[in-house]
C-alpha cells in the first residue's frame, strides 16, 4: 500500500482553509460595498435636494430684488412729484396772479414714509422729514451738552447721512430762486426697509436650517467657470478666496451639473460623509484584527505544539536508545564467544565495526532532547571517519571525496551528532545518483566561520520543492518518513547554532547543500 505524504496533506488543508478565508472575505467585502453603495445613493439624493434648496434661495433673492427695484422706482417718481410740488409752493406770490397751493400742499403732506434731508449749496441743513431723532432725549443723556452743541452735532450727522444716501439713490437739485440751490437727499422708505429686514431674516433662517446643515455631507457649489463659490456648508469656504482649498476639495471628484436658468449654470461637488468613509474601511480593519488574533493564536498554539513534539521526539529517541542497549550488549557477548571459535578474523572485525556502529546510533538517539556537549576536536577527522565507514557500504560506482583548504581544523562540535548530519546528506545523495556519480565534501575555513558543502551529481530537486526539503514528512522516496533532513536542520541550528540550506540544485545535474558553523 502506498504511503501517504504527510506534508502534502498538510499543505492541502492549508490551501483549503486559505481558499475558504478568501471566499469569506470576498463575500463580506461585496456585502459591505453594497451597503455603502445604497447609503451613498441616499446621500447623493440629499445633496441634490440641497442644491434644489440653493436654487430656491437664488430664486427668492432674485424675486425680492426685482420687487424692491420696482418699489424704489415708484418711490423715486413719488419724490419727483414731491419736489415738483415743493417748487410750486416756493414760487413768489404776486398781486397779478393768484395761485392755488392746495394740491401741491396735499402732495407734500402725503409723504409720511420716505426720509428726506434738504441741504443748500453751502451744505447747510435746511430741513428734514421722516427722521426719528429727538434732541431732547439726547440732551437728557448728555446734560453737559448745550442745545447749540447738540444741533451742531445733529447737522454734522445729517450731512454724513445725506452723502451715504446719495451713494444709493441719486439726489435732486433745484433752484428755488436765483442764486439759491437746494439739494434733496432721500433713502428707502420705512416700508422697504421693513421688507428688507424680513427678507434677510428669512434668508438667514433658510441658510441656518438648510444651506449650512452640518449633518449634510460636505458640499461645494461652484460657478460654471469654477472661479467663485456660490454656496457650501464647509467652514473652509467661508473665505471664498481660498483657491488652494477649493482645488484640493474638487480633486478626483465628478461634479453634478445644476441649472439655475438658461443662462446660469453651476457645478456641485460633494464628498462622502464620515460615516461612509468609516463603513468603507471597517471590513479591512475587522479582517486585520481577526487576522492579528488568528496569527497570535497560531503562534501560541504552534509554540505549544512544537514543545509537545519536541518532548515526544526526545522521549521516542531516548526509548529507542534504551531498547537498543539490551541487544547490543547481547551481541557483544556473542562476538566474544565467536572469537574463540574457528572463524575468520576478517569476519569478526567486520561484525565488530557494525556493532560499534549500532552503539554509535544508540548514543546519537540518547543525546536527542539533551543539551549537546560541544568539544573542540578536528572536524575533518570526524567527517573522514563517517565517510570511510560509508564507502564500503555503498556502490563502488559512486566516489566520495573530501576537499579541504587545511589538513586540521579544530572546531567545537558534537562528534556523534555532526557525523549523523554528514551521514544523512551522503545517503540522500546516494539515493539521488541513479548510476555513476560523485559526492564531494568541501570543507573551507574562513575568518569567522566554517563552511561544509556536500555536492552530488544526482537527479536534483525541482524548484517548487526547495522550500519543503527540511519540513517534517517531506520525501521524494517511495519509502521513508521524511525525517532525515528535518533532523539534520535541528542538529545544525539548535545544537550547533549554525545554518543549513540548499545552495544550488538543478534537475538532472545535482544538488549542493551548505552548512555554515560560526567560530
Amino acid at each position: 500500500m502506498k504511503k501517504s505524504n504527510l506534508y502534502s496533506n498538510k499543505l492541502r488543508w492549508k490551501l483549503s482553509f486559505l481558499a475558504f478565508a478568501i471566499i469569506l472575505i470576498g463575500f463580506s467585502l461585496f456585502f459591505s460595498n453594497k451597503i455603502v453603495s445604497k447609503v451613498s445613493e441616499r446621500e447623493k439624493d440629499r445633496v441634490k435636494n440641497w442644491a434644489e434648496s440653493i436654487k430656491k434661495k437664488v430664486e427668492l433673492v432674485r424675486l425680492t430684488n426685482s420687487t424692491f427695484s420696482r418699489l424704489r422706482a415708484k418711490e423715486r417718481k413719488e419724490m419727483e412729484l414731491w419736489i415738483e410740488a415743493t417748487k410750486e409752493i416756493s414760487k413768489p406770490v404776486t398781486d397779478e396772479f393768484y395761485q392755488d397751493y392746495t394740491f401741491p400742499l396735499k402732495i407734500i403732506d402725503q409723504n409720511k414714509d420716505i426720509p428726506v434731508i434738504l441741504m443748500d449749496q453751502n451744505k447747510s441743513i435746511s430741513g428734514h422729514i421722516n427722521l426719528d431723532f429727538d434732541t431732547s432725549f439726547f440732551r437728557l443723556k448728555h446734560p453737559k451738552f448745550t442745545k447749540k452743541r447738540i444741533l451742531t452735532l445733529f447737522e454734522d450727522s445729517l450731512r454724513i447721512l445725506a452723502q451715504s444716501w446719495r451713494n444709493k439713490n441719486p439726489s435732486f437739485t433745484i433752484e428755488v430762486y436765483p442764486g439759491l440751490f437746494m439739494s434733496y437727499f432721500y433713502t428707502d422708505s420705512k416700508n422697504i426697509y421693513r421688507l428688507e429686514k424680513e427678507r434677510d431674516s428669512l434668508i438667514q433662517a433658510f441658510n441656518k436650517e438648510i444651506i449650512s446643515e452640518d449633518k449634510l455631507v460636505p458640499v461645494l457649489l461652484l460657478s460654471k467657470d469654477f472661479d467663485s463659490v456660490i454656496a457650501s456648508n464647509l467652514p473652509l469656504f467661508k473665505i471664498k478666496t481660498d483657491k488652494k482649498g477649493i482645488q484640493e476639495f474638487i480633486k478626483n471628484k465628478t461634479p453634478l451639473p445644476i441649472e439655475f436658468s438658461e443662462l446660469h449654470s453651476s457645478w456641485l461637488f460633494y464628498d462622502n460623509s464620515l460615516e461612509i468613509k468609516q463603513l468603507q474601511y471597517f471590513p479591512y480593519i475587522q479582517f486585520l484584527l481577526i487576522g492579528l488574533f488568528i496569527l497570535i493564536g497560531y503562534i501560541v498554539f504552534s509554540t505549544f505544539r512544537k514543545a509537545e513534539q519536541n518532548q515526544v521526539w526526545a522521549g521516542m529517541a531516548k526509548e529507542t536508545a534504551h531498547q537498543l542497549g539490551t541487544p547490543i550488549s547481547s551481541l557483544l557477548a556473542w562476538l566474544e564467544w565467536l572469537k574463540n571459535e574457528n572463524i575468520k578474523p576478517e569476519i569478526i572485525e567486520e561484525m565488530k565495526k557494525d556493532l560499534d556502529r549500532l552503539e554509535l546510533v544508540s548514543s546519537r538517539f540518547s543525546k536527542i532532547g539533551s543539551e549537546a556537549i560541544l568539544i573542540e576536536k578536528d572536524i575533518i577527522e570526524s567527517i573522514e571517519q563517517v565517510t570511510e565507514y560509508l564507502k564500503s557500504r555503498i556502490s563502488s560506482k559512486i566516489d566520495i571525496s573530501i576537499i579541504k583548504n587545511e589538513n586540521t581544523i579544530l572546531f567545537p562540535h558534537n562528534k556523534e551528532l555532526l557525523q549523523w548530519v554528514i551521514e544523512n546528506l551522503i545517503k540522500n545523495a546516494v539515493d539521488a545518483i541513479q548510476k555513476n556519480g560523485f559526492i564531494n565534501i568541501v570543507i573551507t575555513k574562513q575568518l569567522k566561520q566554517l563552511t561544509i558543502d556536500v555536492i552530488d551529481n544526482g537527479k536534483g530537486i525541482p524548484k517548487k520543492e526547495l522550500n519543503k526539503v527540511f519540513s517534517p514528512g517531506f520525501t521524494t522516496k517511495k519509502r521513508g518518513w521524511g525525517l532525515g533532513l528535518s533532523l539534520v536542520k535541528r542538529i545544525i541550528e539548535e545544537y550547533h547554532k549554525g545554518k543549513i540550506f540548499v545552495l544550488d540544485s538543478q534537475v538532472g545535474k545535482g544538488t549542493s547543500f551548505r552548512i555554515i558553523l560560526y567560530f
